[in-house]
């Protein structure tokens, strides 16, 4: 059935909800992979030169998102592993993410993405979707389930 499940984290709770749900759908379907992906928006030279402090680097604020997305990732993928996942990597992208996480899917071939209701930039209450599960349930060809 699902032999490649995504799951996109941002280190909120809802991600670890999300990877939570794949694992237990690893569980029942034990030859599973889980690709864990994190997409960091990235910063052009133009935006970095509008910042009011000039870093020697101007590459830093993707150098420093890409650490820490990769921080994300590796919480994720130890919090899969605590909880019985096996068939498990991670991924750093940068980009916007809705976009990339489509994109990383199909080049993956994935037959799942998991995501979380909202991530860690949803600040509007109320609404049923924060705007990138919202974006890639509208744009994945496989299906997507919405933790």
């Amino acid at each position: 059935m699902f032999k490649r499940i995504v799951v996109a984290v941002d280190g909120s709770d809802t991600a670890l909800r999300a990877v939570d749900k794949a694992v237990q759908l690893q569980q029942l379907l034990p030859e599973a992979e889980i690709l864990l992906i994190c997409v960091y928006k990235h910063h052009s030279l133009f935006e970095a030169s509008l910042s009011i402090g000039r870093p020697a680097e101007m590459d830093i604020p993707d150098k420093v998102l890409s650490e820490y997305a990769r921080e994300v990732v590796n919480f994720a993928k130890a919090h899969a592993q605590e909880r019985g996942a096996t068939h498990l990597r991670g991924f750093v992208r940068g980009g916007r993410p809705s976009k990339m996480i489509v994109k990383f899917a199909k080049e993956k071939e994935a037959d799942l993405i998991v995501v979380g209701t909202r991530g860690t930039h949803s600040d509007k209450e109320g609404m049923l979707l924060g705007s990138v599960s919202h974006r890639v349930t509208s744009a994945a060809k496989c299906p997507v389930l919405v933790v």
